[in-house]
C-alpha cells in the first residue's frame, strides 16, 4: 500500500487551505495526500471557493469522498483570512508536530507543509525556532539541517539562512560549510538519484574576492574547505563569482549551486521559476518539502492563489519517497 503524504495546513490566515483544495482538484489522485487542519476552516474556504474536500478518520484510507481528504485538528479560533491571528499559533505549531508524528511512525511516507507566518507564532506562541528548517531539525533529533530550493532549472543551499547579512560573515564557519556540503551531497544521492553529483560553490564576496583585493574569505575559509572535500572525492571547484553562476550555460555544468547566505540562493531561483520552486530539508530523518512561498496574506480566500508550487512540493516529496527507497534497497 502507498503511503500518503502528510500536508500541515500552515497559518490559516494564509493560502495554504486554498492551495491544498486547487492542489487536490488539480492531481486527482496522482500523487496521494491528506491535510491536517481544522474542517470548519476548510469548509468555509471549500464552500467559497467550490472546490470540495472531505473529513478522514485515518489516512490508511483516503478513498470513500470527493476533493481534498481532511485529519481535523481543532484551532481556537476562524481562519481570519487575510491576516494574521495569534491565537491560532500553538494549534499551527501543533499540526506540524502531530504530522511529523505520523511520518516518523510510518502512517504517512513523507510531510508537506503549507506557509507559516514566523512572527505570528512567535507572537502567539513564543515560537523559538527562526523557521520551519530549523523547528523541523529540532523535531526530527538533527543538529544540523540545510535547506535546499529546487525547479527543473536550478538547486541552490543557502548555507547560512534566516539570519541578518550583516551576521552572515561571523556564522559562515568551515564546520559548516563542511557539514552543509555533505548533506546536500548524500541528499542528491540518496533523494534525487544523481550518483555522481557535481557541485558549484558561490564566494561569499564580489567577484569571489578578486584574489584578496574585495575580500578573503575565499582563499582563507571557503576555498581550503572545498579542496578538502575535493581530495575526498567530492566534484567541487573552487569558490565561484556570483553573478557569473546562473545563466543558462553555467547551469548546465553543475547539479547544485551551493550559495553563502539567503539572497544569494534565492534570488536567481524565484527569478528563473517564482511559481514552480519547492523548499526541501535536507538531512531529516524523513522526508520533507513545501512551496516556495510565503504565506500570501493578501489575496488569501480571493480564489487567485496559485497552486503550482505546492503541486510540484507534493509531487517532489511522493517522488523523493520512491528515489530514497530505491536507493536504501539497492544499498541491501
Amino acid at each position: 500500500m502507498i503511503r500518503p503524504v502528510a500536508l500541515t495546513c500552515g497559518d490559516p490566515g494564509g493560502v495554504g487551505i486554498e492551495i491544498a483544495l486547487k492542489a487536490a482538484d488539480a492531481l486527482k489522485g496522482r500523487v496521494p495526500f491528506f491535510m491536517i487542519a481544522d474542517v470548519g476552516h476548510v469548509d468555509a474556504m471549500s464552500s467559497t471557493l467550490a472546490f470540495p474536500f472531505h473529513e478522514i478518520e485515518t489516512p490508511k484510507n483516503l478513498t470513500g469522498g470527493k476533493g481534498l481528504p481532511v485529519l481535523h485538528h481543532e484551532f481556537p479560533r476562524e481562519a481570519g483570512t487575510g491576516g494574521p491571528v495569534p491565537e491560532n499559533a500553538s494549534a499551527t505549531i501543533a499540526v506540524i508536530e502531530r504530522a511529523v508524528h505520523m511520518v516518523k511512525d510510518g502512517v504517512a511516507s513523507a510531510l508537506c507543509t503549507n506557509p507559516i507566518n514566523k512572527k505570528v507564532l512567535q507572537d502567539g506562541a513564543k515560537f523559538a525556532f527562526p523557521g520551519h528548517t530549523e523547528f523541523l531539525a529540532h523535531l526530527g533529533g538533527v543538529e544540523r539541517s540545510v535547506m535546499m530550493l529546487f525547479a527543473p532549472e536550478l538547486r541552490v543551499v543557502p548555507v547560512t539562512i534566516h539570519i541578518a547579512l550583516e551576521q552572515v560573515k561571523a556564522a559562515l564557519t568551515a564546520e559548516l560549510l563542511t557539514k552543509t556540503i555533505r548533506i546536500a551531497h548524500d541528499a542528491l544521492i540518496r533523494d534525487f538519484g544523481i550518483t555522481s553529483p557535481r557541485i558549484a560553490v558561490a564566494g561569499l564576496n564580489p567577484h569571489a574576492g578578486e584574489g584578496g583585493a574585495m575580500g578573503t574569505e575565499e582563499q582563507t575559509l571557503i576555498n581550503p574547505v572545498l579542496r578538502t572535500l575535493r581530495d575526498q572525492g567530492i566534484d567541487i571547484g573552487n569558490a565561484r563569482s556570483a553573478d557569473t553562476m546562473f545563466h543558462e550555460a553555467a547551469r548546465a555544468g553543475y547539479d547544485l549551486a551551493i550559495c553563502m547566505y539567503h539572497d544569494q540562493a534565492l534570488i536567481p531561483i524565484k527569478t528563473l521559476n517564482f511559481s514552480g520552486g519547492v523548499n526541501a530539508t535536507l538531512g531529516l530523518p524523513f522526508i520533507r518539502t513545501s512551496p516556495d512561498h510565503g504565506t500570501a496574506y493578501d489575496i488569501a480566500g480571493s480564489g487567485v492563489a496559485d497552486p503550482e508550487s505546492l503541486i510540484a512540493a507534493l509531487s517532489a516529496a511522493h517522488d523523493m519517497v520512491k528515489q530514497r527507497e530505491r536507493h536504501d534497497v539497492d544499498r541491501g
